[in-house]
């Protein structure tokens, strides 16, 4: 699903005009963006946590020039879902054995 497709599923569940949707999403989207960027973690109950994670430097390989490179320690955004979500899906999504994979 892409982001039209969500404007267009809560907008026809909501009856609010998908204008209206689309600038509430992406006020979100951007509230979110800027609370891990000041380090600050957003927590929604039953859905889960939007979090940065620390990545210590480590020594990674240029593998075309066949040398060592160090790879500065920063912080990567990350979203850990709330257990009832997870619940919600393995109860929904088949296993691999009963698709064929």
């Amino acid at each position: 699903m892409r982001k039209a497709d969500l404007v267009t599923a809560i907008s026809e569940k909501t009856g609010v005009q998908k204008v209206d949707v689309l600038v509430t999403l992406e006020a979100f989207f951007k509230e979110v963006k800027g609370s891990l960027a000041e380090g600050e973690n957003v927590y929604i109950r039953g859905f889960g946590s939007f979090i940065t994670k620390y990545r210590a430097k480590k020594i990674g390989r240029h593998i075309k020039k066949n040398e060592a490179i160090e790879i500065p320690a920063h912080y990567i955004p990350a979203f850990k879902p709330a257990k009832t979500f997870v619940d919600q899906v393995k109860e929904s999504v088949p296993a691999e054995e009963e698709v064929g994979v």
